[in-house]
């Protein structure tokens, strides 16, 4: 099965210039807590409402004058569209994340995988059971 068969098409992306706010309530609308951070049609960045918490407010960042490009995280993670969905499990597994940005070969955003793509759509539990176990994992404090 190919992660395009799978995967969470027409995802919203926002510019690194946005602000804050604006960011948050765009989660908010989609109720979702992850929004990809795209630049000239290519992918620079992802931002999680963590990222916001821990990165923006706990520094007492105005959230009006603070721009997502400080806040998001620019060490992106991503799978292709034509992959084995596997090789994106194996992706999120080893790199403790539970969504992956999917491009196309050109490098052009298409959709998102996650976890629970996976678990629901290959009907395979042992597969997301998996992934599950190692993205839970603690990983190492950053000090």
């Amino acid at each position: 099965m190919k992660v395009r068969e799978i995967m969470t098409s027409n995802v919203e992306c926002l510019a690194p210039d946005a602000s804050v706010r604006e960011i948050a309530q765009e989660m908010k609308s989609l109720d979702v807590g992850f929004i990809p951070i795209c630049e000239n049609d290519r992918l620079v960045g992802m931002i999680t409402d963590r990222d916001l918490t821990v990165r923006t407010t706990a520094a007492g960042a105005d959230p009006n004058q603070a721009r997502v490009r400080d806040a998001m995280t620019p060490q992106v993670h991503f799978c292709f569209e034509d992959q084995d969905v596997t090789d994106a499990a194996q992706l999120m597994k080893k790199n403790q994340v539970r969504r992956l940005p999917v491009l196309n070969r050109n490098k052009r955003m298409t959709g998102i995988v996650s976890l629970g793509d996976l678990a629901v759509e290959t009907h395979n539990d042992q597969l997301a059971g998996n992934i599950l176990e190692a993205v839970s994992e603690p990983a190492e404090p950053t000090r």
